[in-house]
């Protein structure tokens, strides 16, 4: 028994403390550009969503019993196709008795005029007439009740939802399905004031779209903004088109990736942002230039200040070199990095 104690002491000395480990270095995402007076092509990227063409609510225009609902929802439907119908009887009736006081309208008027002279004046004959005229518009209102009784499809539509059960009293207005009109699939994206503005002074700038998981991209083509920015986010709602087949499987409300591309012009010089610029222990300009590796490496540049207060470059780097284009003064000579993509990275 004496020999435990020494055997536990033997035993902690052979279990190795847990130290913590240092922590790897973490690449830091950086914003790059190229340095080139050349033309180049400059691309962006935006997340945006698929929709329809146009998105209605449909609901009877009068209120009723539901007793027909055919609306399989996420199926298509032809023009014109029956999709739900109230219970008729209440307005077969109404129409009925719409004809027959048009009916017994008109023969009184007849009567009357048969009577024309001393025995009927000619205020009552104008007063059978406007009997007349009031039960022909009732059987109009007795015969448009009937028809919107009916609910019918606008257009080829896909069916997205039905907002009510079959066998439902619904009232006038109230939504019965909600229908897509996918003849022609769009997507939404919010553009930044900026760059909206500097996509209408180019005014040549493509867009394609790309589907999470696949490798293609589709072309997309304008079809129409919001002429106002969204309160949150100075941004403009612009609405781009498919020019092609979409294929199955995509509906709306999918998410897209949609790539915005356009090529800058030849610039008679190079100018630098001065968030690119960084300064050696002598005071000497620097920028820090990016391989492919993922690191950065602090080249010092000569530059000259414009009389409009920009930064030209004049020398110490090559054509096509990609240098950190913001905070370059936080990073250090050989620090990994990695290139900044999106948000929330």
């Amino acid at each position: 028994m004496r020999r435990l104690p020494a055997l536990f002491a033997v035993l902690a000395l052979a279990v190795p403390v847990a130290t913590p480990l240092a922590a790897q270095e973490t690449a830091k995402p950086v914003k790059l550009m190229t340095v080139t007076a050349k033309p180049q092509k400059v691309e962006r990227q935006f997340f945006g969503q698929v929709t329809a063409l146009q998105t209605v609510d449909l609901a009877f225009q009068v209120g009723g019993q539901i007793q027909v609902l055919t609306a399989p929802e996420g199926q298509p439907i032809a023009k014109d196709s029956v999709i739900a119908q109230l219970d008729l009887d209440a307005f077969d009736r109404a129409k009925a008795q719409a004809e027959v006081n048009l009916d017994k309208a008109n023969r009184d008027l007849a009567r009357l005029e048969s009577l024309s002279g001393a025995a009927v004046s000619e205020v009552s004959i104008r007063d059978a007439r406007t009997q007349v005229q009031l039960a022909e518009i009732a059987l109009k209102d007795a015969q448009d009740n009937l028809d919107h009784a009916t609910l019918r499809s606008p257009f080829d539509a896909l069916v997205a939802r039905r907002e009510v059960a079959n066998f439902t009293t619904v009232s006038a207005g109230t939504p019965v399905v909600r229908l897509h009109d996918v003849s022609e699939m769009r997507v939404e994206i919010e553009v930044p004031e900026v760059l909206f503005r500097q996509a209408g002074q180019s005014g040549d700038v493509t867009f394609e779209a790309q589907f999470p998981g696949a490798t293609e991209r589709l072309p997309l083509t304008p079809r129409e903004f919001e002429a106002e920015t969204s309160a949150v986010g100075q941004t403009y709602t612009l609405t781009l088109a498919f020019t092609g087949d979409l294929g199955a499987g995509i509906y709306p409300g999918a998410s897209v990736t949609v790539y915005a591309g356009t090529e800058l012009p030849a610039a008679e010089a190079v100018f630098l942002p001065e968030t690119a610029l960084a300064f050696d222990p002598a005071g000497k300009p620097q920028v820090m230039v990016f391989d492919q590796a993922g690191t950065v490496h602090a080249t010092p540049i000569q530059i000259e200040i414009t009389t409009d207060g920009r930064v030209r470059l004049v020398g110490g780097i090559d054509e096509g070199a990609e240098i950190v284009s913001t905070g370059a003064s936080q990073l250090q000579d050989g620090q990994s990095v990695r290139r900044f993509t999106r948000v929330g990275e």
